[in-house]
């Protein structure tokens, strides 16, 4: 039975990677939740998918300035006590990224906080960046992490994780085969796809014994995968 995942929330009811969002997903009943982190010129860890806020770019204003309903990451997790957490990191060479980290820093400085708030056992640390990933890895043995995948071939993909020792792969669901799932599970890899909105899919991904279905529409999920002991009747 895949783990459901709110895809930043339950953002069809609020405003995506919100405190508010974070806590209609966990009244929902999910397993987990997708959010995105970012770090501040002043160094505070917040959540946000975009590099930034209208026309405050995150990497070079302070916390202080951005908008009430950006929240820093220590926020976000007081209110998703009880479910496991997606951290993406936000850390990618690409041209729309103009402050990709080749350092470590960043991805230390996310595991560092991780383990100083008490978090480090409730959460997996995903990435699109390979090198993140395994700067992650480097820093602390125990942290989960999964590799964020695009456009690499999944079978190639896989092996690489499994080298570098992480816990995951995090596939675009379209690009997953039943082949690749009974390779995963020989390289003792977890498989968690993305983004999985349609009624199909998320029972092709789960009937394939994918780990955790991340997804825009939880509520539709939860109900097609059963957990008839719930209070919700998922």
């Amino acid at each position: 039975m895949p783990a459901i995942v709110a895809h930043r929330g339950l953002h069809v009811l609020e405003r995506e990677n919100t405190v508010a969002a974070f806590k209609a997903a966990l009244e929902l009943g999910v397993d987990g939740v997708e959010l995105d982190v970012r770090r501040t010129r002043d160094g505070v860890f917040v959540v946000h998918h975009d590099p930034s806020v209208g026309e405050l770019f995150i990497a070079e204003c302070t916390a202080s300035q951005l908008p009430s309903y950006v929240p820093t990451l220590d926020a976000a997790l007081d209110a998703l006590r009880g479910v496991n957490v997606n951290v993406e990191i936000k850390n990618i060479q690409h041209p729309g990224e103009a402050t990709y980290d080749a350092t470590g820093d960043f991805a230390r400085g996310v595991v560092t906080h991780l383990r100083a708030i008490g978090w480090a056992e409730s959460v997996i640390i995903s990435c699109f960046d390979i090198a993140t990933c395994a700067f992650v890895r480097s820093f602390d043995d125990d942290i989960r992490v999964g590799w964020l995948l695009w456009l690499e071939e999944l079978p190639d993909a896989m092996l690489k994780a499994h080298v570098l020792g992480l816990d995951a792969v995090h596939p675009p669901f379209a690009r997953v085969t039943p082949q690749d799932m009974v390779r995963a599970g020989e390289l003792e890899l977890d498989v968690n796809v993305w983004t999985v909105n349609a009624a199909r899919d998320i029972t092709a991904m789960s009937d394939m014994g994918a780990s955790s279905i991340i997804t825009d529409d939880p509520a539709l999920a939860l109900s097609l995968v059963g957990r008839p002991d719930s209070p919700t009747g998922r």
